[in-house]
């Protein structure tokens, strides 16, 4: 947790976010109990008619009081719901205020963090943080508090009651009530609160691997991956079947006891009754007897809420905890001296960063340079450090020694909305919105005219999409692009930084998901796309990046080998060895299509 709510109980953390609506929630407590205490009182009339009925002894004649308290037990019933009621409308008006509080500070607070921090959380984690920890306070404070309060003034009321009317019975009622205080106590203590957020970071990784399984199933499907991608998803429920498993193995004996424990309250009766009837039985006695087996049934069910509201509390503490732990990322420091840049060149010296929690560096001293105007390709084996080093100079993440430079400028020197100008990443995946082609190309340049986005759509080559659509340009496409190819995807997100017009373009394996008919066109794309810019270029598809100023080759976090694409053919080394492999894979792929 973040410093300042280390410590603190969860509900101290969910009045901070409450705000002035703190007195709602206060009010809800206070009606609850209110009502709770309300609802006891049927059972004192109930109590008293009973009593003027044994009285009576068959001259019923006598029973002038019957119909007086039968209505006050109905009033007093009704009573207790309208309270409950007011209760309910302030706790739900201060629920929504905290649910809205917690979901504007958090999403407030993401929209600052790098997006290092963002991909390594994953977008199905976060999402499932906002709004399900969120939800979850939400229901916490406008039904189960509330509840919580009035199942904490129904015992206080029922103890008053059990010992008024005959204390022998009264204490023989409590030792069930006690027995299953006692059992909630060992099923709700630390050990099992840690059990609860074993639980739920199974559930949060389940429910992540599932998101991103199917946001990349189009892809996976494409590529044949299907067995591979579908087994990450299918460990996470493993995972989480496991948890669950365990979750509830320890459960099953102390719940056990439990509801044997708070449904045995009717036992101590039986023998009180037995032991103090032996010598005859009393009229007072049995108007009490009756009352209390009347009344005890409360206990079990009280017990039962209290139960529940224990383990909701358990719920919503981890739920905090969640959201405090994207809140206690702090996002990248922003320069208070920031510097000019001498022109659009890019340099590496010394560079070293690592993930959090790696057992490796995923960049270790490396030193190259872009000059401006020039494209530099990084090849090299999966998990060489190719992706993070270009994150690094669009400052996704700060490297942890040396510095990344754009201009002779330490990235870390440079402003955030400037790096942000003169920056331009193209991603592998493309992460088109569910709005207008149109509107996602304008993203690049929010005051661009229609005549400027419809340009940097012919330019990078996106005509023959438009022609297809009713619509053209203003068609409404699905999340992620779900109705264009790969390659039509990279193209609209290519028109989208054409626009944007940036001297420094960055490309992340952006043909990866290009299909053959594409990649053409979005080769073409590029070429237009590169003129007069900087550009790094990260690609698998080495075909790509023969045209490349300079090759960089990354192998485990360094430099291999550099030089242009003839150059390193010439050397036979690791560049000459992944294109020969490169080439023979397209062979056999054709091949086994013939």
């Amino acid at each position: 947790m973040s410093k300042g709510k280390k410590g603190r109980g969860s509900l101290s953390v969910l009045m901070d976010y409450a705000g002035r609506h703190r007195y709602l929630t206060y009010s809800s407590w206070v009606l609850s109990c209110i009502s709770a205490l309300l609802a006891l009182a049927p059972f004192i009339f109930v109590w008293l008619i009973i009593r003027d009925v044994i009285n009576a002894e068959g001259d019923y004649s006598q029973l002038t009081n019957i119909a007086f308290f039968g209505w006050m037990a109905v009033g007093s019933a009704l009573l207790s719901m309208l309270v409950y009621f007011g209760g309910l409308m302030c706790s739900h008006v201060a629920a929504f205020r905290v649910a809205s509080n917690m979901r504007r500070r958090t999403m407030r607070h993401i929209a600052v963090l790098p997006v290092g921090a963002l991909s390594e959380l994953g977008s199905g984690r976060v999402r499932r943080i906002v709004n399900d920890s969120s939800g979850a306070t939400e229901t916490y404070l406008a039904h189960q508090l509330p509840d919580m309060a009035g199942a904490f003034a129904t015992p206080a009321g029922m103890l008053v009651l059990l010992l008024v009317f005959d204390w022998r019975l009264g204490l023989l009622s409590l030792i069930p009530t006690l027995l299953g205080f006692i059992i909630m106590a060992k099923m709700t203590g630390k050990g099992m609160a840690q059990k609860m957020k074993e639980y739920q970071n199974a559930l949060e990784d389940m429910n992540n691997q599932a998101v991103e399984y199917v946001r990349g199933v189009q892809v996976v499907k494409r590529f044949g991956h299907t067995v591979f991608s579908f087994k990450r998803f299918k460990n996470s429920i493993d995972e989480y079947h496991k948890w669950v498993v365990a979750y509830t193995k320890s459960l099953m004996w102390p719940m056990g006891a439990f509801t044997t424990a708070v449904n045995c309250v009717f036992v101590p009766l039986i023998i009180a009754a037995l032991c103090f009837t032996a010598g005859g039985v009393q009229p007072e006695f049995l108007l009490n007897l009756i009352f209390y087996i009347i009344f005890t049934p409360i206990i079990p069910v009280t017990l039962m809420k209290v139960m529940f509201m224990s383990e909701n509390n358990m719920i919503v503490a981890d739920a905090i905890e969640r959201i405090d732990g994207i809140l206690s990322i702090a996002p990248l420091p922003e320069t208070s001296s920031p510097q000019t840049l001498r022109d659009n060149s890019v340099a590496f010296k010394g560079v070293t960063f690592a993930y959090s929690g790696a057992d490796r560096n995923a960049l270790d001293n490396i030193t190259f340079s872009v000059e401006a105007g020039k494209t530099v390709a990084l090849v090299g084996p999966s998990g060489g450090g190719k992706t993070t080093a270009a994150g690094l100079v669009a400052r996704f993440w700060d490297a942890q020694g040396g510095k990344v430079e754009i201009g002779g400028v330490n990235v870390k020197d440079i402003p955030k909305h400037r790096l942000n100008d003169i920056i331009a990443y193209v991603f592998q995946d493309s992460r088109l919105l569910k709005t207008s082609i149109f509107e996602n190309v304008r993203m690049g340049r929010p005051n661009a005219t229609r005549e400027e986005v419809m340009a940097a759509l012919h330019n990078a080559q996106c005509d023959e999409i438009i022609a297809k659509f009713p619509s053209g340009a203003d068609t409404v496409i699905g999340t992620k692009g779900v109705y264009l190819s790969g390659g039509e995807q990279q193209r609209i997100a290519i028109a989208r930084v054409m626009l944007k017009d940036a001297p420094i373009i960055v490309l992340d394996e952006a043909t990866a998901f290009a299909d053959p008919e594409n990649e053409v066109a979005v080769q073409r794309a590029f070429e237009k796309l590169a003129q007069g810019k900087t550009v790094i270029m990260i690609a698998h598809r080495l075909t790509t990046v023969q045209g490349a100023d300079c090759i960089y080759v990354l192998k485990d976090g360094r430099i291999a080998e550099s030089g242009t694409h003839a150059q390193l053919m010439e050397r036979r080394g690791l560049y000459n060895e992944m294109y020969n492999e490169y080439r023979s894979s397209i062979s056999w792929k054709v091949g086994g299509k013939a």
